[in-house]
């Protein structure tokens, strides 16, 4: 009977829901500190992460053929030894679309009407105005990474009356934006938007994407949100170019380093709002995992694949 380990939790439902996807396995829930080495050894396929799985599972003797990850980025997976062990590798891409480009929205929202700062006004007791106060419609939007994430943030804007601009690895058209440019065009679109939103995955090729450079084409209005990846960003750079005026403001979910270590002058910025790498997380984040592990699990067993988000090692997502 083989052996399948889910790692997260689920609720007595979701459980349910795996059982009658995978009549005949032996399929354990529980939490990694709760297991012994030995299930992790024994398992073809396993939902969540644990450092457990790179020690017992990618060595000789190891049996698993699927790693269905809990998150959407794998940057901090052994991918190298996932690869080298022969492990379909997928992703929970599709998961975070909605809570993400709400946490977007919401960034874009308080900047144009000057939230964060009327909240800053609040804790000190002040009625303060704070003008002028902007609107998000007929502004232009660049959404760097236009996948579904991108995709679903661009939706939102677009419904707000923005124009989207959308830029990913090609220039094949993106649902929801009005202009879809390569990578090697991000300077004009940088230097159109009243917002940038960064959605882009880790991988070499991305990492600080956003420098001096970047900044000085960019409107001295304009708002930098980092949804993506910390290390997307030149921290220093970036902390320049908002004492400089180079830039009006920055929304950051994501940080490099991360946390902010005390004292960093991100935390006292008056342009900036900080948000702890929670962009993605929702109360129903389990239910969608489970959906989309169940879905990839039936195709699995069926074809010997998982049917949704198989990671190209190569690219590294």
């Amino acid at each position: 009977m083989p052996t399948m380990l889910c790692l997260h939790g689920f609720t007595p439902e979701q459980e349910d829901k795996v059982r009658e996807a995978a009549p005949g396995w032996d399929i354990i829930f529980g939490r990694p500190k709760e297991l012994e080495d030995s299930v992790f050894r024994e398992a073809e396929v396993i939902c969540g992460w644990s450092p457990a799985i790179e020690r017992e599972c990618l060595g000789e003797g190891g049996k698993l053929k699927w790693l269905q990850a809990w998150s959407a980025g794998v940057d901090k997976l052994p991918l190298e030894k996932l690869e080298h062990a022969g492990v379909l590798l997928t992703t929970a891409s599709g998961v975070h679309p909605v809570p993400m480009a709400e946490t977007a929205l919401s960034m874009m929202l308080a900047f144009s009407r000057g939230l964060h700062l009327s909240i800053r006004s609040q804790s000190r007791g002040k009625w303060e105005l704070r003008e002028p106060y902007g609107e998000l419609r007929d502004g232009t939007l660049a959404v760097i990474g236009a996948g579904e994430i991108g995709t679903e943030i661009g939706r939102l804007g677009q419904a707000l009356g923005m124009r989207t601009i959308g830029v990913r690895r090609s220039d094949k058209a993106a649902p929801h934006m009005d202009e879809t440019l390569p990578m090697e065009r991000l300077h004009e679109a940088l230097a159109q938007a009243d917002y940038v939103v960064n959605v882009l995955p880790l991988t070499p090729e991305t990492e600080r994407v956003y420098g001096q450079k970047e900044f000085a084409v960019m409107k001295r209005t304009s708002v930098l949100i980092n949804m993506g990846r910390g290390v997307a960003v030149d921290t220093e750079a970036l902390v320049e170019a908002l004492r400089s005026g180079a830039i009006g403001g920055a929304g950051l979910d994501v940080t490099d380093p991360e946390p902010l270590p005390e004292g960093h002058p991100l935390w006292t910025m008056e342009q900036v709002i900080v948000t702890p790498h929670m962009g993605g997380s929702s109360e129903r984040y389990k239910e969608r995992v489970t959906e989309l592990f169940v879905h990839n699990l039936k195709n699995y067993l069926d074809t010997g694949r998982p049917a949704r988000n198989i990671v190209d090692y190569e690219r590294g997502y």
